[in-house]
């Protein structure tokens, strides 16, 4: 009987418990092995696939559910029809990618672009004018001075009021500066003070170059005082200063012929109406002069004035009326601008015109 050589006892391990390293034999120190591995192969090919002890948390490895998801194949027409199966929809058609996929304020860099800038770029024109509904408020307010102007000195003064508070608070949301409260309320406060002291000089216009003056200095204290930017309080100076000389001068109509303030607040409700027509906006200011020369032409006549003399006043209020029309329409205006800036401006910038020709013709 051949002795068969026992094989190496292997402990029993539990099922899907890995196998450890095998035990490389050691030898004295520069001895070679004189015999042969007999686990040279495994250590080649066997890999450990237990838990390390590695100190770092690894995150998985998640494959796309596309390459680890089984999709059956889709049948085509003639193998749907062999099967009894319905034919699959057609593959969606990719969109046309030769067109512009964004729009110009993307593809300029800029996608907060004013109006005023679109229109620009555009070849357009960034200017809105009031429009009807203005020009309907600012023809009911110069009646009211007209008629105002008919009845007296106080008469005169309530319209007035309202025409100085308007054009301080248009001319600063006009320059973008809003609320502006001490601003607006410092350009009305010189309005009254002028009118005051118009009403104790009996017309003087010394009393608005008197008021004008102390106002300014007032407003540039005022922005001296304040904590805001140089530059911001250099706009704020020029707004409120150019707010106070507005509303101050609006006053001129009570310095001025009472025959002369009837004629001159007509002759700017005409106007206004006819521009605010629609049309070529160099016929509009035609038609509008004309119609401002007829209106105060008949206005002269009816309050014992000469015709021509009403007919030059009205002209000449007129025409300052639509200078304050066009400012008003600066650049993209907002409709609060249109209905303050838009209303007050055309009568607020006329006043010197009335009280100059009414002292000159008359």
């Amino acid at each position: 009987m051949t002795n068969q050589p026992y094989e190496p006892y292997e402990p029993h391990r539990p099922y899907g418990a890995q196998e450890p390293y095998p035990q490389q034999p050691q030898g004295w120190p520069g001895q070679q092995q004189a015999y042969g591995d007999p686990y040279a192969d495994q250590q080649h090919t066997q890999q450990w696939q237990g838990q390390t002890w590695e100190t770092q948390l690894q995150a998985p490895v998640v494959a796309p559910a596309e390459e680890t998801s089984y999709l059956p194949p889709v049948p085509g027409p003639e193998q749907a029809q062999a099967y009894g199966a319905p034919a699959a929809a057609p593959a969606p058609v990719a969109p046309d990618r030769d067109g512009p996929e964004y729009g110009p304020a993307t593809l300029g860099g800029n996608a907060r672009v004013t109006d005023a800038q679109r229109a620009r770029a555009e070849g357009r024109s960034p200017i809105i004018e009031p429009g009807i509904q203005p020009a309907a408020l600012t023809a009911l307010l110069g009646l009211l001075i007209a008629g105002g102007a008919v009845l007296g000195t106080y008469g005169l003064l309530v319209p007035l009021v309202v025409l100085q508070a308007v054009t301080a608070a248009g001319w600063f949301r006009l320059n973008g500066m809003w609320p502006a409260r001490q601003g607006i309320a410092l350009g009305f406060l010189g309005a009254l003070a002028a009118d005051a002291a118009l009403l104790v000089s009996d017309g003087s216009p010394a009393a608005i170059l008197g008021t004008l003056g102390v106002w300014v200095l007032l407003s540039l204290v005022l922005q001296l005082r304040s904590h805001a930017d140089p530059d911001e309080r250099m706009y704020g100076l020029m707004a409120t200063v150019a707010a106070a000389a507005l509303a101050i001068a609006a006053g001129g109509y009570l310095a001025a012929d009472a025959d002369a303030v009837t004629v001159g607040a007509v002759a700017v409700a005409a106007a206004m109406l006819v521009r605010a027509l629609p049309g070529p906006t160099a016929v509009s200011v035609v038609v509008a002069l004309a119609v401002a020369a007829g209106a105060g032409f008949e206005t002269g006549v009816l309050t014992g004035t000469d015709g021509v003399t009403g007919a030059l006043v009205g002209v000449g209020a007129a025409v300052c009326a639509l200078i304050g029309h066009r400012v008003a329409s600066y650049d993209y205006p907002s409709r609060f601008v249109h209905f303050t800036a838009g209303v007050a401006l055309p009568l607020a910038l006329a006043a010197p015109a009335v009280y100059v020709l009414g002292r000159v013709v008359a």
